[in-house]
């Protein structure tokens, strides 16, 4: 319960103005000493674990805060890192639980999918993807799926396997946020965001599989503010504007679906009632958690300052108004596994008539031979199915089970799917190859075992504690170097941001040199030359070629111990000779005329070659 009081300003009028809401609970997180203190533990303890409870049990959850600007909105949301609010706790109890039901519950699989968006002057952004301003015209689509409702088109999903890879995302996305000052907020967001998980389980019951797909939004709006209180102007009114507009309509839906909740209304007064979903992008994306298949939560922020008394008073009407909202959430259960069970019933259903027909009558075997069939046909859809379902399971592996070793004829192929780096060590003594695989986030560099522990520790000539920073976002590796530190890719010294390409070769300090593998940009690379031999030929011929010189390049400006082990000029020569055998190995390779004007083209470059030499 909470009751609303504005300033003293007499005994009956004071009477009148006073309100009184009844909640399902009421927080005081205004004073830390006082003894009716609401912590984030209590808050999460009493409204986070039933968001991971229906989660669980296959159903989709919304949870998300409305309130006046500066009323502690994202505090409740995020908090901060020594103080976390509700969606970090979710995330953490998310794993918690999957990990102690994975103990006990070997045969249960999990499958954890996030993704992170913002909605600015009614466009949607991607926060976990790189943009040129946060203010560019550019958003995504939505769309709206017949069956699955309406999504994001082209929105980034990132499979995360632990709690760390959701926390490194998490922390990308608040920085890719938008957020001003204003007269008062210091750090006043200025968007919509909604948090994301997509969350999978999947058993076998009765040797049949049973999958289950749960969404929960966690959704931290923008607070609604007055133009003359905050002070804004231009651009920030513009977006307090957009703010404004989204949650009236959010405020209107939440009216029209109250009134349709309302029992006592015929049937036909119900279809008159128009619920605006598309007035607003924030409505549509959250239709159904607003009024559909979910398990909603509203928290209604407000603040304790009795000049906002207004504001106050109209989000716990508000809020008032949703509690009347009934959803209707189901347990989402995969189509595809529907199918199967669907199948399997339809196959005892034919055992059992198969059996009848054989005890009642023996002579029309017309009819028995028709339902045996049928039968047959359906426990083989039944078995193809299942394999079909276990089979896309298995496409998921996990980051370790990513690297794996092949045989090819008398050699060992070692093949990884992500994108990784290859040792090239110049210790003649070292027999073994080194993969390091880059996760989707960030992954550290460095000497200092205690800062690098969950990135790749070296122990090298010229690296620093924390030397650099690989960044897989959605397939874009970015070398990121840290302040002082050597780094250089293809030969050339890099101290600004760079993105890796395949076979890219790159140095760290003084004698630690990787090469870059991407097999997704490889694989592409390869289905664009795909068009003739020759042409994929001349290409590896090529490239390695490239990778030769920038190696020797990156050798030679080692001045350490290389100097000592190797002679430039011997480096250099065996580079030349390197080039005349490639060179000439293409022109014994080349016939047709196409290939014959190649041929003359570098046979003129290698003329000009010689003459330079």
């Amino acid at each position: 319960m909470a009751s609303v009081r504005p300033s003293p300003v007499g005994g009956d009028e004071l009477k009148d103005r006073v309100k009184i809401f009844s909640y399902d609970f009421s927080y005081d997180s205004t004073d830390r000493g006082s003894p009716t203190f609401a912590s984030q533990e209590r808050i999460f303890h009493d409204l986070g674990s039933d968001v991971l409870k229906a989660a669980f049990e296959g159903f989709n959850a919304c949870l998300f805060a409305y309130g006046q600007t500066g009323s502690g909105k994202s505090y409740t949301m995020m908090g901060h890192t020594d103080d976390k609010g509700l969606i970090p706790r979710i995330c953490e109890g998310l794993f918690c639980e999957i990990s102690r039901r994975s103990k006990s519950e070997a045969r249960v699989s999990f499958c954890t999918e996030v993704s992170y968006l913002e909605i600015y002057n009614e466009r949607v952004q991607d926060l976990l993807k790189k943009r040129s301003t946060p203010t560019d015209g550019g958003g995504l689509r939505v769309r709206e799926h017949p069956r699955d409702g309406p999504y994001v088109e082209n929105l980034s999903k990132h499979l995360v396997h632990n709690h760390s890879d959701m926390e490194d995302l998490i922390v990308l996305g608040n920085a890719n946020r938008t957020t001003a000052s204003t007269g008062m907020n210091n750090f006043s967001s200025r968007s919509h965001a909604i948090f994301t998980i997509s969350f999978t389980q999947a058993w076998f019951d009765a040797e049949l599989p049973c999958e289950t797909v749960s969404n929960i939004h966690l959704v931290d709006l923008a607070g609604s503010e007055r133009a003359d209180a905050t002070r804004t102007k231009g651009s920030r009114l513009k977006e307090g504007a957009n703010i404004n507009k989204s949650l009236v309509t959010l405020g209107s839906v939440i009216s029209a679906l109250a009134d349709l909740s309302v029992g006592g209304q015929s049937t036909k007064k119900k279809k008159q009632i128009f619920i605006p979903y598309r007035d607003s992008v924030l409505t549509w994306l959250l239709k159904d958690s607003l009024g559909g298949n979910s398990v909603t939560t509203m928290i209604a922020t407000v603040s304790p300052a009795d000049v906002n008394y207004s504001e106050t008073l109209s989000t716990l009407r508000y809020a008032s108004r949703a509690k009347n909202i009934v959803n209707s959430p189901t347990v989402n259960k995969d189509s595809s596994v529907e199918v199967i069970r669907e199948l399997q019933a339809e196959v005892t259903r034919l055992r059992r008539l198969l059996e009848e027909a054989n005890q009642v009558s023996r002579g029309e075997l017309s009819s028995s031979v028709r339902v045996e069939e049928e039968l047959h046909q359906n426990e083989e859809k039944v078995l193809a199915l299942t394999k079909e379902w276990i089979s896309k399971w298995s496409e998921t592996p996990s980051q370790e089970e990513a690297v794996a070793l092949r045989k090819e004829g008398s050699g060992v192929v070692l093949d990884c799917q992500l994108p990784h780096l290859i040792g090239i060590d110049e210790d003649l003594l070292s027999s073994g190859i080194i993969l390091y695989y880059l996760k989707e986030g960030r992954t550290l560099i460095g000497s200092d075992e205690a800062l690098c522990s969950r990135g790749i520790v070296l122990h090298r000539p010229g690296l620093l504690g924390e030397h650099c920073v690989l960044e897989n976002r959605a397939g874009t590796v970015t070398l990121i170097p840290q302040d002082g530190a050597l780094c250089s890719v293809n030969g050339s010294v890099v101290t600004d941001p760079c993105q890796l390409t395949q076979g890219a070769i790159t140095q760290l300090g003084e004698g630690t040199i990787l090469r870059f593998n991407h097999p997704t940009e490889a694989a592409q690379l390869r289905k664009k030359h795909q068009s003739g031999l020759l042409s994929a030929f001349r290409l590896s011929l090529t490239d390695t070629s490239k990778s030769t010189e920038n190696l020797a390049k990156t050798m030679l400006q080692n001045p350490g111990r290389m100097e000592d082990e190797l002679n430039q000029q011997e480096v250099q020569g065996s580079l030349n000779r390197s080039n005349r055998d490639i060179k000439r190995l293409s022109k014994e390779n080349s016939g047709v005329p196409h290939q014959q004007r190649v041929k003359e083209k570098t046979t003129g470059a290698e003329m000009e070659e010689t003459d330079n030499g």
